[in-house]
């Protein structure tokens, strides 16, 4: 489990930082803010929920607790992946429910100044920035934010 930890923290010079779970969706690396993250955990099979959007890849039992498992793939509208077996997940909580998303691999914890994030560039897909709260240029590629409450919009949109 990733312990929350101060989301906005203070650098030497006095600015803010941003502290960012990274995960990976295709080639394209995404952060989700640390302080939503709740669990990252591995995940052997869902039950699958009849009728339910292509998102909600299905239900599954961590600890007890039911949890509904969403696709990012699907989310982002990119094509679904072989998952050979165990799939890996983020555990968050968005109001008050227990939801795991399932990403292709999990990356690392970044520690990014806030003054670097910029919006969305003109050319990022439609999609992921329907889902964004911006971007963040790093030495080998971009980093695209996701705003969980984007995604949220989005997932309980398609729901309707």
């Amino acid at each position: 489990m990733i312990e929350p930890a101060n989301l906005n923290t203070p650098l030497a010079d006095g600015h803010d930082t941003a502290q960012l779970v990274t995960v990976h969706v295709g080639n394209q690396l995404f952060g989700i803010p640390i302080l939503q993250v709740r669990d990252v955990f591995m995940v052997p099979s869902v039950t699958p929920v009849p009728l339910a959007p292509a998102s909600v890849a299905g239900l599954f039992n961590l600890r007890g607790r039911v949890i509904t498992m969403l696709s990012v793939r699907a989310l982002l509208g990119q094509p679904r992946a072989d998952d050979g077996g165990n799939m890996t997940a983020i555990g968050i909580e968005w109001q008050n429910e227990a939801f795991g998303l399932l990403v292709d691999r999990i990356g690392e914890v970044l520690m990014l100044d806030v003054r670097r994030r910029e919006p969305n560039p003109t050319n990022l897909d439609t999609r992921w920035a329907a889902v964004s709260a911006g971007v963040y240029r790093l030495d080998t590629s971009l980093l695209v934010e996701i705003s969980l409450e984007a995604l949220f919009r989005g997932t309980l949109r398609a729901a309707a």
